[in-house]
C-alpha cells in the first residue's frame, strides 16, 4: 500500500505503483485542503458570479452561462461529450498509475471537488475496478481530456472496468467498490478531466522500462567488450574527468566495474591492438549522455507527477478563481521524446555491437559465433532481427511534441500531442528490449567461445543466469524462443539488477 503525499511523491514510489503495488491510500493530512477548495466551489457556485467551469460552458463556450439547476447535468454531460477515446485499452497498470496520480493532484486541494470524489476513486483502485481506457484520442493540451473521461465515466455508471482480467460493466466496478453511480457537483467533472495524468502515467512506464534497459545494455555492452576481446582502457576515468559530464563518467565507472578481473581481457593486453571499434571503446560516451538525458527526463515527470494540472484553479483562502493553461503537456511531451531518442540510440549501439560480434574480421570468434559454419547460420538472421527493430525505431523516435493542430474551434490552437509522445515510447522500448536479448544472446556465446579463458567475476553471474534459460549455441535451431526468454530477462530487470550503476541515485531531485 503507498501513501500519497500530495505533492511529495517520490520515483521509488511511482515505480513500485507501476510495477508492484496494487493500493494506494491518502494522506489523511490531505483532507483539509480537499474540504476548503471543495467549500470554496460552492460558496462560489451560491454567489452565482460567472467562474469558468463551475457555472459556465466550456472551450469556446466559456461565455454561456449555466442554470443554478443544471450545474450537475453540466458536469455530466461533460464527461460523457469527451469520452470519446478510441484503439486498444492502455495496460491496467498504467491505468492504476494514472488514477493515483489523479488523486494526488485532486488532493492537493486547489481543484475544488469533494472527498467523495477521491475516496471514491481510491476505491475503485484499491478493490481492482480499473477503467478500460482507450489508448487514442488525446492531444495533450486541455489536459488528456478523452482518456481521463473514460475514467470519470466510471463513476457515473457509464464504460467498462477491468476486474481480475475480465472487462466488466461499469456497474460490476463500482459494486465491487461499494460505491454507487455518482451525480457530480460543479467544478468536479471538469477537475477529474483536465490534467495530464494518463500522458503523464504512460511517459513514467516508459522511463521505467528505459531504466532497465539502459542497466541491461550497460551489463550486455560488457560482455560485447569481453567477447569480442576488447581493451579497458576506454573505460579509465582520468579519460572521462577530463570531459566532465556526470553520466559519461558514472558510465564508465560502471563498465570497468563490470569488467575488472575478467581473465579473457587477461589473456590479450599485450596484444596489438590499438584501439576498438567507437560501439566498444565509446560507450561511456553514449551510453553516459543517454543515462544525463534519462536523469533530466526522470526530474521532470517527477515534478510532473506531484503537480497541479487542473483548470480553472481554485484558490481557497481568497476564494478565486484562476484560468491557466497547467493543463497543457508540454514538459511531458518533451521528456517522453527525450526518452525516446535516449533508447533508440541504446538499442542503435548494441545492434552494431552485435554486428561486430558476428564478423570475425573485427571479434576473432568464428563467423555468425557458431562452430561448423555454412551448415549453421548461427546468429546471422538474429542480426537482421537487431536491425530491423534498430531501424524501426528511427522513425519512432521523431519528436511528437513538435507537431501541433489545433482543436476546440481554435480555443486549443497549441497542443503537446505529449500522450502520442509518450506512447509510442512504449513501442521503442520494446524493440530495445528485442535488441538487448539478442545482444546477450551474441556476447554469451562468444564468452563461451574463449574458453578456457573466463569472464570477469562481475559477468560470470549474467552468464549463469543466461544459461539457466538459453543454452550454448551448438547448431541451429528454434532461435526465436531463445531471444524470448532473453527479452523477458530484460524486460523483467532481472539482467539490469546486475550493474551496479543506479540510474537515480538515492537523495537526487529524481
Amino acid at each position: 500500500m503507498i501513501t500519497i503525499k500530495p505533492g511529495s511523491l517520490t520515483l521509488d514510489e511511482l515505480r513500485l505503483a507501476y510495477f508492484e503495488v496494487e493500493g494506494a491510500e491518502l494522506d489523511p493530512a490531505a483532507e483539509t485542503a480537499i474540504a476548503a477548495g471543495a467549500a470554496a466551489v460552492e460558496r462560489i457556485a451560491n454567489k452565482g458570479d460567472a467562474a469558468y467551469g463551475i457555472n459556465t460552458g466550456f472551450g469556446r463556450l466559456a461565455n454561456t452561462r449555466i442554470a443554478r439547476d443544471q450545474l450537475e447535468l453540466l458536469q455530466r454531460n461533460l464527461v460523457l461529450s469527451h469520452a470519446v477515446g478510441i484503439g486498444e485499452p492502455l495496460p491496467v497498470p498504467v491505468v492504476r498509475l494514472m488514477m493515483l496520480l489523479k488523486v494526488a493532484s485532486l488532493a492537493r486541494g486547489y481543484s475544488g471537488i469533494t472527498p467523495t470524489v477521491v475516496d471514491a476513486l481510491l476505491a475503485l483502485l484499491n478493490r481492482g475496478a480499473i477503467p478500460v481506457i482507450p489508448s487514442k484520442g488525446s492531444v495533450g493540451a486541455s489536459g488528456d481530456l478523452a482518456p481521463l473521461a473514460h475514467m470519470a465515466a466510471v463513476l457515473l455508471d457509464v464504460g467498462e472496468v477491468w476486474i481480475d482480467g475480465r472487462r466488466c460493466p461499469a456497474r460490476e466496478g463500482l459494486a465491487l467498490a461499494g460505491l454507487e453511480p455518482m451525480a457530480l457537483r460543479a467544478k468536479e467533472g471538469l477537475a477529474l478531466l483536465n490534467g495530464t495524468q494518463c500522458s503523464t502515467a504512460i511517459a513514467l512506464a516508459g522511463l521505467f522500462k528505459v531504466e532497465r534497459l539502459f542497466g541491461a545494455a550497460v551489463v550486455s555492452g560488457s560482455m560485447s567488450v569481453d567477447a569480442a576481446a576488447g581493451s579497458l582502457v576506454p573505460f579509465d576515468a582520468r579519460i572521462h574527468d577530463l570531459r566532465g559530464h556526470q553520466g559519461q563518467i558514472d558510465t564508465a565507472r560502471t563498465y570497468l566495474q563490470l569488467l575488472t578481473g575478467s581473465q579473457i581481457a587477461l589473456s590479450h593486453q599485450d596484444c596489438e591492438k590499438v584501439q576498438d571499434p567507437y560501439s566498444l571503446r565509446c560507450q561511456p560516451q553514449v551510453m553516459g549522455a543517454c543515462l544525463d538525458v534519462i536523469r533530466t527526463a526522470g526530474a521532470t515527470l517527477l515534478t510532473e507527477a506531484n503537480s497541479v494540472s487542473d483548470n480553472p484553479l481554485v484558490f481557497a483562502d481568497t476564494t478565486e478563481v484562476l484560468s491557466g493553461g497547467n493543463f497543457h503537456a508540454e514538459p511531458v511531451a518533451f521528456a517522453a521524446d527525450m526518452l525516446s531518442i535516449a533508447a533508440s540510440e541504446i538499442g542503435a549501439l548494441a545492434e552494431r555491437r552485435i554486428a561486430l560480434l558476428i564478423d570475425s574480421s573485427l571479434s576473432g570468434l568464428p563467423p555468425f559465433l557458431v562452430k561448423d559454419g555454412g551448415v549453421n547460420s548461427g546468429f546471422m538472421i538474429a542480426h537482421v532481427t537487431a536491425a530491423s527493430l534498430a531501424s524501426e525505431n528511427k522513425t519512432l523516435a521523431h519528436p511528437a511534441s513538435v507537431d501541433s493542430l489545433p482543436t476546440s474551434a481554435n480555443q486549443e490552437d497549441h497542443v503537446s500531442m505529449a500522450t502520442f509522445a509518450a506512447r509510442k515510447l512504449g513501442d521503442i522500448a520494446a524493440n530495445v528490449a528485442g535488441i538487448i536479448a539478442i545482444e546477450l544472446l551474441a556476447a554469451a556465446q562468444g564468452i563461451d567461445l574463449r574458453a578456457p579463458y573466463a569472464t570477469s567475476p562481475g559477468l560470470a553471474p549474467v552468464m549463469e543466469l543466461i544459461r539457466a534459460h538459453v543454452p550454448h549455441y551448438d547448431i541451429d535451431h528454434y532461435l526465436a524462443a531463445d531471444i524470448e526468454r532473453a527479452k523477458e530477462l530484460v524486460e523483467a530487470g532481472s539482467v539490469s539488477a546486475f550493474s551496479p550503476l543506479a540510474v537515480f541515485p538515492k537523495g537526487t531531485a529524481a
